[in-house]
């Protein structure tokens, strides 16, 4: 691929949005076809901590997540996540007087919490701070549960879009390749919302699914939502493709391992792509030339 078509596909895919809701019908397909593996953090008050203006629910770490409800009035607010040694995850509170569930996604270890609240401009001030040793019950387990970045809910119409497609299908690569093509085929790039959304976005993935149009990180949400949900281990992966701001997916099954990077399919070997580029660019033999090389890609945060 030439330079400078690469550029302006890189400027087609950048990661911004926001999404018009809307409904979405299943053709015949009922809530008791939904599949029942789809794990949900819940604040179920065993273990807790926090002062008054943060609740911490730290009874499921071993399941990969922790729970933060801010209880103050400050409306701009951040959560920030390090495991020692490693990159800082930071998190913009969504829903104030509401729990919320952050990903332990770099696995077990010491990982530091603190929570930010907004004093004027860009100054944040310190409300909360502790750290807590977190020993996993399964390397996946971060990447199967529902989280701020992968939001869904049992009820959910993703979760059970999801059950649809893979209905049927016993092998995890069967049911990837089922919810990967779904969204290749059916999903649209918009540039629009991509030219004006904000900085704090997060995909609501039943609103994506309506509007079967979105940005990288509406395909990746959506996908990883619909995966999890069928106990598929799915990593929502931010980074870089080029010089472009972007996110994807890694799946994890028994007869490939992780399947790194991004994922598709073609009817041969498992090889490297890119969902958002397959979709906006039609599957040309350029762009899936490009997006088949993993080395164009640098991952930067796992979610």
């Amino acid at each position: 691929m030439k330079r400078k078509s690469f550029k302006r596909i890189t400027a087609l895919i950048m990661c911004t949005a926001v999404l018009v809701a809307g409904s979405f019908a299943f053709d015949g397909f009922t809530e008791s076809d939904v599949a029942s593996a789809a794990k949900i953090p819940a604040a179920t008050g065993t273990v807790t901590d926090g002062n008054s203006k943060v609740a911490i629910d730290v009874s499921n770490t071993n399941q990969g997540y922790i729970m933060i409800k801010y209880l103050g009035t400050v409306a701009k607010v951040k959560i920030q996540i390090t495991k020692s040694g490693c990159e800082t995850y930071t998190y913009t509170v969504s829903k104030n007087g509401q729990y919320e569930a952050y990903p332990f996604s770099l696995g077990s270890g010491s990982y530091s919490v603190k929570v930010f609240e907004n004093i004027s401009g860009t100054k944040y001030a310190q409300a909360f701070s502790n750290t807590y040793n977190v020993a996993l019950a399964g390397d996946f387990l971060p990447f199967l549960y529902s989280n701020q970045y992968v939001d869904f809910t049992d009820t959910s119409k993703t979760v059970a879009k999801g059950a649809e497609l893979c209905k049927g299908k016993t092998k995890t690569l069967e049911k990837v390749t089922a919810v990967y093509s779904f969204v290749v085929k059916n999903f649209t790039y918009d540039k629009e919302k991509a030219a004006t959304v904000k900085s704090g976005y997060l995909p609501n993935v039943d609103n994506v699914l309506a509007a079967k149009k979105g940005i990288c990180f509406d395909y990746a949400a959506v996908m990883a939502a619909m995966l999890r949900s069928q106990d598929i281990p799915t990593k929502l992966v931010v980074g870089y493709a080029g010089n472009a701001y972007h996110a994807w997916i890694n799946v994890y099954s028994a007869e490939e391992g992780w399947i790194e990077k991004v994922i598709y399919f073609d009817g041969k070997t498992w090889k490297l792509m890119d969902p958002t580029f397959a979709s906006s660019g039609k599957e040309s033999a350029s762009i899936m030339k490009y997006i088949g090389d993993g080395s164009h890609y640098t991952m930067k945060y796992v979610y």
